[in-house]
């Protein structure tokens, strides 16, 4: 790896694989970025970013800088490392799907050439590296450990965090075996500040979805406390704010409308299924996922009694919920609550409407809601103005002043105290 012209791969240039390979190709490596959507690898051919966090000029610069994106695997024959980014959801039944991770290991086989380091990003089940990805990998008689390099690396990206790239954050790794963790640390020394070793892929599994476990137990936990908080008359993120000044012993977690992305609401399941097959009973991860999809409901309850005490019931109101994406300042809608609270909503038969900046399209029950703009006489008309998403570009002020009644499940408005604000 001392070569600045070594070829390595990336697979799957999404919200985790693209910053990967512009992260490497700023650390000197010959970078070949492959994807399955040609569409997709069109636009970034064309200097158009499909990433949030990436910049149409960061990939207009690294593709005159030399780097590749292509639809063909056979590219990667001379790369001495590959790493995998694809996705992987659940399926309906919440189990792990790998078919991703699957697939793209089955056109890897072929293809990739012996000595080379495949570090797989995307999340997995604990053993899933070892076990899954391995068999297909070797199906053509390589020998993980001789022939070809296998390791594990937590993606850690947090979409929207200016505070944190992608090379800040420290990157934890563990090999299937000890020399393929230290050829996948030899491929990622130069492109992380820091590097973390774990003893194999099978821990550095377990570190991802125990990151992930901790802040779904914690969030359905504050989740609960708000609910208990709101039928004793408390405000809730007035008792976080003071029991954050306990200097030691507290970590602050908030109330919300529900889980939403692709890791919370998700990963979690990846480790109960595995539990499950060890006959452990993940008490604390089920409690914790029923509380999360609760909120939403919860939340258009809340919606339901301060319009009762208005005099409007919901099937009559006009509601204008504001922010779709699950999070502030990105345009991912995968798990958003706000898709929940607008089905929830519209079963109650009111007049819905969605406004963000980020999304100008949602689909909700296989039907397309388009975002309103968010006027002066829309936030009137409105009964309630539902604040889903707090995205830095909202004018929290103007919602205050212009609409009638506004719900808020993230305390943006914790500086305008108003009879018509009420916070989650």
């Amino acid at each position: 790896m001392e070569d600045e012209q070594t070829r390595v791969g990336v697979v799957g240039l999404g919200y985790v694989g693209l910053p990967l390979a512009l992260a490497m190709h700023d650390a000197g490596y010959d970078v070949v970025g492959v994807d399955v959507d040609a569409d997709k690898v069109d636009r970034l051919r064309g200097g158009q970013s499909t990433v949030n966090d990436v910049t149409d000029e960061a990939v207009r610069t690294a593709t005159n800088d030399g780097i590749t994106f292509t639809t063909d695997y056979d590219l990667l024959s001379d790369a001495d490392g590959v790493s995998i980014c694809v996705p992987t959801p659940l399926r309906k039944t919440d189990t792990p799907d790998l078919s991703f991770v699957l697939d793209a290991a089955e056109r890897l086989a072929p293809v990739v050439t012996d000595g080379c380091t495949v570090v797989l990003e995307s999340t997995v089940y604990p053993g899933a590296t070892e076990d899954a990805l391995a068999e297909v990998l070797a199906e053509n008689g390589a020998v993980v450990g001789e022939d070809l390099y296998l390791a594990f690396s937590p993606e850690r990206i947090d979409p929207g965090n200016e505070e944190y790239g992608p090379t800040d954050i420290p990157k934890v790794l563990g090999g299937v075996t000890e020399e393929c963790g230290d050829r996948a640390e030899a491929l990622y020394d130069p492109v992380f500040d820091e590097v973390v070793r774990v003893d194999s892929a099978t821990e550095a599994e377990l570190v991802k979805l125990l990151e992930n476990t901790f802040r779904a137990v914690n969030i359905g936990l504050i989740n609960e406390l708000a609910q208990i908080a709101h039928e004793l008359d408390v405000d809730i993120w007035d008792a976080i704010d003071a029991a954050e000044t306990k200097p030691f012993g507290f970590m602050p977690f908030y109330p919300g409308p529900g889980l939403g992305g692709h890791c919370i609401p998700i990963d979690p399941f990846y480790l109960s299924w595995k539990a499950d097959e060890h006959d452990v009973d993940t008490r604390f991860i089920n409690l914790a996922d029923t509380v999360n999809r609760e909120m939403p409901q919860h939340v258009v309850q809340r919606v339901v009694r301060q319009l009762n005490d208005r005099g409007t019931a919901l099937s009559n109101a006009d509601i204008l919920v504001v922010g779709a994406a699950y999070k502030p300042n990105v345009s991912d809608t995968r798990e958003s609550p706000a898709i929940d609270i607008i089905t929830e909503l519209d079963d109650w038969g009111a007049l819905v409407e969605y406004h963000d900046p980020y999304v100008p399209e949602l689909e909700v029950e296989d039907a397309t809601h388009e975002s309103v703009a968010l006027t002066d006489e829309r936030l009137h008309t409105a009964d309630c103005v539902v604040l889903v998403t707090d995205h830095s570009t909202l004018d929290i002020d103007r919602l205050v002043d212009e609409a009638s009644l506004i719900f808020d499940t993230r305390n943006a408005t914790s500086s305008r105290r108003a009879d018509h604000v009420v916070r989650l």
